[in-house]
C-alpha cells in the first residue's frame, strides 16, 4: 500500500435531490495528495436526483454513473465496487457529508493501524427544529446507547463503525456486501472482516455530518426498518448474541414488551376488577414515560430550539425500533426489493 493510494468513494443514490450536491462538493474539497474517483450507484429516483448527478458527472471527469436499477443500498454499494481498481474504498451517503481532510485522515489511520476498515462519528446536525431534536437523540446514550460512532470515545478496535474507509482486500476477502441487507449492511459486513481475522478501528478524528430525517413519519419508518434489520443480523450470526453490544439492541424491544404486557395486565384486572394489578399493570408505560421525559430535560440544551419535540423523538426512535425487531420475520425479509 503506498503512502496515499489511488481512493473510489462509493456513494448508493435514491432520492436525494436536496442533498446529493452537498455531499459530492465534500468529497471534491478533500485535497487528499491521492487520486480521487466518485462512483455514483443511481437507483430509480422519482424525483431530480438522477438529473443532478447528471450534471455533476458533466462537469467533473472524476464523478461516475453506474446503474442500480434495484434502487437496494447493498446492490448500489456493490455496483460501485465493481467498476473500481482503486486499493482503498470509501463509503459516503448522499444524506450525509465528509470533514475536512476526511479521506486523507482515514487513509493514515489505515497504514498506521493495519486496520482493514476504519471510520468515525457519525455527526448527525439539524437544520430545522425537528431536525435538531432528532440529532440530539441519535448523538446521546440516551437516544441510541453507547455505540462509539453515535456518541464518540478513545481510537481503537471496535465492532462497527459509520460507513467506513476499507482496504480493499477485505472487502474482496468477505465477497462485498451481503445483497440480503437492505439495512444494518454495514455493522453485518463488519462482522463479517472481523471474523476472518480484520481488524475495524474507531477513530473519532474521522468526522461525519450526517442529516437527520425531517419528519416523524420518516423516522419512524427509519429506526423500523433498523429493528427488523438488526434482527436479521442475529439470526444469520447468532454468536452476535455474545457480543458487547448486544443489551443495546435487545433494550427497545424488552421497553415494547414491558408496555404492551403492562396495558394488556392493567385493561383486563380493569375488567376483572382487580384494582391492585391495574396499578401494577401502568408501572412499566408509566416508568418508561418517566425516563423519556428525564432524558429530554437533560437533552434539552443540546435540541436547542427543537427541545420540544425532544419526548416524541426519543418514543418514536426507541419504540419504532422495537417494534421492528419484535415484527421482523425471515421470509418477508429475505425477499424484500
Amino acid at each position: 500500500m503506498s503512502e496515499f493510494p489511488d481512493v473510489a468513494v462509493i456513494m448508493p443514490v435514491l432520492n436525494e435531490e436536496a442533498y446529493l450536491a452537498s455531499a459530492v462538493h465534500a468529497i471534491l474539497e478533500q485535497q487528499y495528495p491521492g487520486a480521487v474517483r466518485i462512483v455514483l450507484a443511481l437507483g430509480p429516483s422519482t424525483d431530480a436526483t438522477n438529473h443532478i448527478a447528471s450534471e455533476l458527472a458533466q462537469t467533473n471527469t472524476q464523478i461516475v454513473l453506474v446503474q442500480n436499477p434495484s434502487g437496494r443500498t447493498p446492490d448500489g454499494l456493490n455496483a460501485a465496487i465493481a467498476v473500481t481498481h482503486e486499493s482503498v474504498i470509501v463509503r459516503v451517503d448522499a444524506h450525509s457529508e465528509l470533514s475536512k481532510g476526511y479521506i486523507q485522515t482515514a487513509v493514515e489511520t489505515l497504514h498506521r493501524t493495519g486496520a482493514d476498515n476504519v471510520g468515525g462519528i457519525m455527526a448527525a446536525t439539524g437544520v430545522t427544529p425537528f431536525e435538531q431534536a432528532v440529532a440530539a437523540a441519535m448523538t446521546s446514550k440516551a437516544g441510541v446507547g453507547s455505540a462509539s460512532f453515535h456518541v464518540g470515545g478513545d481510537e481503537g478496535p471496535t465492532e462497527t463503525v459509520y460507513l467506513g474507509v476499507f482496504q480493499r482486500t477485505a472487502l474482496e476477502r468477505v465477497g462485498g456486501y451481503d445483497p440480503a441487507f437492505t439495512r444494518a449492511q454495514d455493522w453485518e459486513m463488519n462482522f463479517r472482516i472481523r471474523s476472518t481475522g480484520g481488524l475495524v478501528w474507531f477513530n473519532p478524528e474521522l468526522i461525519v455530518t450526517y442529516r437527520p430525517r425531517a419528519t416523524f413519519k420518516a423516522l419512524a419508518k427509519q429506526y423500523f426498518q433498523y429493528g427488523q434489520w438488526r434482527r436479521e443480523v442475529m439470526r444469520s450470526h447468532p454468536e452476535t448474541l455474545k457480543s458487547a453490544s448486544a443489551l443495546r439492541y435487545l433494550a427497545p424491544p424488552l421497553a415494547v414488551l414491558g408496555i404492551v404486557v403492562g396495558l394488556g395486565m392493567s385493561v383486563i384486572a380493569a375488567l376483572t376488577n382487580i384494582f391492585p394489578l391495574v396499578v401494577v399493570g401502568v408501572l412499566a408505560p408509566l416508568g418508561y414515560l418517566a425516563l423519556v421525559l428525564a432524558f429530554s430535560v437533560l437533552l434539552r440544551r443540546k435540541a436547542g430550539s427543537g427541545a420540544k419535540y425532544l419526548p416524541l423523538v426519543l418514543g418514536v426512535m426507541q419504540l419504532s425500533w422495537g417494534i421492528g425487531f419484535l415484527t421482523s420475520h425471515r421470509r418477508r425479509i429475505r425477499t424484500t426489493s
